[in-house]
């Protein structure tokens, strides 16, 4: 959407203080440890773009709370498998050999949005070091949210999402759908019989740049959307709007307990 029809489609802009009041009324509280996804023209011409919807999420919690955004770089992954857009296949050798190392420093996020990749440099954001979907913290629990995140399983129990879990999290879909939300693949690392994959990425080996292959589990988002229908009918869900982004919060536990139990009636694996 461009900034044009942004502008001729909201009334008055969007401001730190009119989504403050927003995201405590859709129910985002002092001390919440709130997972973000969030889609920026969603949310309507805002007034300070990215940097205002991160100051409102993080004034929202306060000093206790603990702000955490995706920081997925889909560039460091197996280039054999990449279409959007593909490569020519002479390039996958080179891409093995010359992809710089994973730098959880410097490497962007690609396909995360406006505000999560300007979040990733936000004065006192942490970012986990997993070379493909590490997440981003910024608050009183950062350090131990992203610490130690395992190469595999990626999205499992001692990953970010497993640490949120334990500690009562919120997700919060800002102007972004169920097909966004993450924190459903900690439940299928949860499933009998998931299958597994072979993945790759560019990472530093022992002090070296490597190309490192690894097992994890086949992640797919496929069916979240209709997960997502059936738990906003049936489970504890907030719809509102945060400037003008339809928004849901939800209870992450909540959530990825109804997910296991929904896939494992649904997906059926040999």
């Amino acid at each position: 959407m461009s900034e044009h029809d942004i502008i001729n489609r909201t009334e008055l802009p969007v401001t730190v203080s009119g989504m403050v009041h927003d995201l405590k009324r859709l129910g985002i509280q002092e001390g919440d440890h709130v997972l973000v996804h969030s889609s920026l023209s969603s949310i309507g011409w805002v007034c300070g773009g990215p940097q205002a919807v991160i100051q409102a999420l993080l004034q929202s919690i306060g000093d206790a709370g603990t702000l955490v955004m995706p920081a997925q770089c889909g560039d460091w992954s197996d280039p054999a498998e990449w279409g959007n857009p593909p490569v020519p296949q002479e390039w996958i050798d080179i891409i093995y050999k010359e992809m710089p190392a994973f730098d959880a420093k410097v490497t962007p996020t690609r396909g995360m949005g406006k505000i999560a990749e300007l979040f990733r440099t936000y004065q006192g954001t942490l970012r986990s070091n997993h070379p493909q979907v590490s997440f981003c913290a910024n608050g009183r629990h950062a350090s131990y949210i992203v610490a130690d995140h395992p190469l595999t399983p990626q999205f499992g129990e001692d990953s970010p999402l497993g640490k949120l879990y334990a500690a009562d999290a919120k997700v919060l879909l800002l102007g972004a759908g169920f097909d966004s939300c993450t924190s459903l693949h900690l439940a299928e690392t949860r499933l009998q019989g998931m299958p597994t994959k072979k993945m790759g990425a560019a990472m530093m080996v022992n002090g070296r740049r490597s190309w490192k292959w690894f097992m994890d589990y086949a992640y797919s988002s496929d069916d979240f959307e209709e997960l997502g229908r059936h738990f906003a009918g049936e489970g504890t869900v907030t719809i509102g709007r945060v400037g003008q982004a339809e928004s849901i919060l939800l209870d992450m536990k909540e959530a990825v307990d109804y997910a296991g139990e929904w896939l494992a009636k649904r997906r059926y694996y040999s």
